[in-house]
């Protein structure tokens, strides 16, 4: 069963799917509700992030230029809640970061293929 719920917090409100999409797909499913796959920056966002579910894209891609990460709304990585020894663009062919909720509150995130399913983390800024 596919599950979409409605978080708010003081700087935006969320859509979360537990829907198992692309990231292509998961942002166009963003765009659709008029909004985008979620940007991090910050540790408070990066907390209230993890708290949405498992495994969840984030609107983060380095496609355009490998190694040089950048936000859906175009703008650089500059705050980055990386796991160790990540990103690694393993296998050549990892363009898509993921948040994965874990103990490490401040060092989850991972590159993967984009064609990989996760759930979804649209935001909307207020």
């Amino acid at each position: 069963p596919v599950t979409v719920s409605l978080m708010k917090s003081s700087w935006s409100c969320f859509f979360i799917d537990t829907s198992m999409l692309s990231w292509k797909n998961s942002r166009q499913y963003c765009l659709d509700r008029g909004a985008d796959l979620i940007i991090i920056n910050s540790p408070e966002e990066q907390e209230f992030a993890m708290t949405f579910g498992e495994r969840s894209w984030i609107g983060l891609t380095d496609a355009q230029q490998e190694g040089v990460w950048r936000w859906v709304d175009g703008s650089p990585l500059t705050t980055s809640f990386w796991f160790p020894d990540e990103p690694n663009n393993d296998k050549g062919n990892e363009d898509c970061v993921e948040v994965i909720r874990s103990k490490a509150k401040h060092a989850n995130w991972n590159d993967l293929p984009c064609d990989d399913l996760r759930k979804v983390i649209c935001e909307k800024t207020l």
